[in-house]
């Protein structure tokens, strides 16, 4: 069976085991206490910096005088908490991917390793520090990514292309490194992502893709913004299946390919470079040899 099919059924199966249920609870519960905690302390004051921004652009106020003379008079009320959650969105999906990688990884890979992978050896090629440099790092390029990025969202197509493959790019940076880290040595690490790396990145964009499903609770909670507290914990807990899959899929495939990769066997030793003896090797160019001048003869001795 082709590997990202076999990793994907996997994934998806092992989503339904009561351990990964269990475990997706504990970053739900620290996002919604994160995200109902700076919107108790945050929110009015973060609806008020913003209508008074739009309220200061003309073309907003055009905008808003126009559809109320068309009968729709809600709009300038309802677009200040629609800014707001835009603007929170990118930040939520960070940090439930972060939470993911923290508090469900560990344990999800090693779920996958006991039960699949019980002789894979443990090479500890990577380490804790390094994967949170890693995580930190590529998540402050995904989010500047996302807002240079925001402008071409009005181009239709590209609002459906480049979010998924932001978040597929920092997906697969984050989770290629934590489901190697404890198992391969770093040079198999590099070979396994040199050698998959077309795959990985499709994983990641595909994963990226179903991370755009709570978008329709989003989309709910502002037009029913009366039921953000309960919507907002739904579209958290999507967003923490998606990852939590995402990372089971990304264990079951480098596991995998890990494996198969040492039964391959360590590559073979560079052949060794043979110099022929310098008395051996023929000259450039024809020399005449020098020959020694005749000897002079000596003259007879004295009598």
């Amino acid at each position: 069976m082709n590997p990202l099919i076999d990793s994907f059924w996997r994934a998806a199966a092992y989503c339904l085991h009561p351990r990964v249920i269990a475990l997706s609870l504990l970053p739900l519960v620290l996002m919604v206490a994160i995200a109902m905690g700076l919107g108790y302390f945050f929110w009015d004051a973060a609806l008020d910096s913003v209508r008074l921004t739009l309220e200061s652009w003309s073309i907003v106020t055009t905008l808003a005088g126009w559809l109320v003379s068309i009968g729709l008079p809600g709009f300038k009320a309802a677009l200040p908490p629609l800014v707001v959650v835009f603007l929170a969105t990118p930040v939520i999906v960070v940090g439930s991917l972060l939470a993911v990688a923290v508090l469900m990884s560990p344990s999800m890979l090693a779920l996958v390793a006991e039960r699949r992978f019980p002789k894979l050896e443990k090479k500890h090629g990577g380490s804790f520090l390094a994967s949170a440099f890693l995580s930190l790092g590529t998540t402050l390029v995904a989010l500047l990514a996302l807002l240079v990025s925001i402008p071409f969202w009005l181009i239709p197509p590209l609002v459906l292309i480049l979010p998924p493959l932001i978040w597929g790019w920092l997906t697969y940076r984050v989770l290629s490194y934590d489901m190697l880290a404890e198992h391969a040595s770093r040079g198999e690490r590099q070979t396994l992502l040199k050698r998959h790396r077309a795959s990985l990145l499709g994983i990641g964009v595909l994963t990226g893709y179903l991370g755009a499903a709570p978008s329709i609770v989003w989309a709910s909670g502002v037009l029913f913004i009366a039921m953000a507290p309960v919507l907002v914990p739904v579209a958290i807990w999507i967003y923490t299946l998606v990852f939590a899959f995402s990372t089971l899929w990304f264990a079951h495939y480098l596991l995998a390919a890990l494996e198969k990769l040492r039964a391959e066997g360590p590559p073979p030793p560079p052949p060794e470079r043979r110099f022929a003896p310098v008395e051996l090797l023929e000259p450039a160019i024809d020399v005449e040899p020098v020959r020694p001048p005749p000897a002079t003869p000596l003259p007879p001795p004295l009598p």
